[in-house]
């Protein structure tokens, strides 16, 4: 809730999927749950730790907003905190959706803290939007999701400090995987 006492402002449907078609130059997101609980994943993740093949065209439509945004010059970058023992959804990330973003032009970081302290990142998985715009993604301890807050007036040198740190801990998602 907003320090101020105002209402959030909490982002679901078109006002949400506005943030991903209209940005300017840039988003990035930090992702520090091991695990996601996402209703509308919840059957590809079942497929895949049974050992199923990928569905063609999985993601299809996530992938070519990549590559619009890609082609017009826009960035799209992850910074991904792990552990290992990586979780069974972190498999799954790094099997099935992970290789096809970068192929679309996603920027995809991991920061492996299993052997190392925790660099100054918060435990707050954020969206930054044109380093102008933040959102929080809300989650409970399961990996469900809460909400999608914007943060109104954010104090933006902490967000451009937070991803300037986890991309300086990280390594490219190509590198990690090998």
């Amino acid at each position: 809730m907003p320090v101020d006492g105002s209402s959030p402002i909490l982002l679901d449907g078109d006002k949400w999927q506005a943030y991903f078609r209209d940005f300017k130059r840039s988003a990035f997101r930090l992702e520090v749950h091991q695990t996601y609980t996402m209703p509308a994943e919840a059957e590809t993740v079942r497929a895949f730790l049974a050992g199923d093949p990928m569905p063609d065209g999985f993601n299809a439509p996530w992938h070519d907003l990549i590559r619009g945004h890609a082609t017009a010059g826009r960035t799209m970058t992850r910074a991904k905190v792990v552990r290992r023992p990586l979780t069974d959804y972190s498999l799954y990330l790094f099997e099935w959706c992970v290789p096809e973003n970068v192929a679309a032009g996603e920027s995809y970081q991991i920061v492996d803290l299993t052997n190392r302290p925790n660099p100054g990142l918060p435990e707050q998985d954020f969206w930054l939007f044109d380093e102008s715009s933040v959102v929080h993604l809300n989650y409970r301890p399961d990996g469900t999701q809460i909400n999608r807050e914007l943060i109104q007036e954010p104090d933006i040198g902490k967000y451009l400090a937070w991803r300037d740190i986890a991309l300086e801990s990280a390594v490219p998602f190509g590198a990690y995987r090998t």
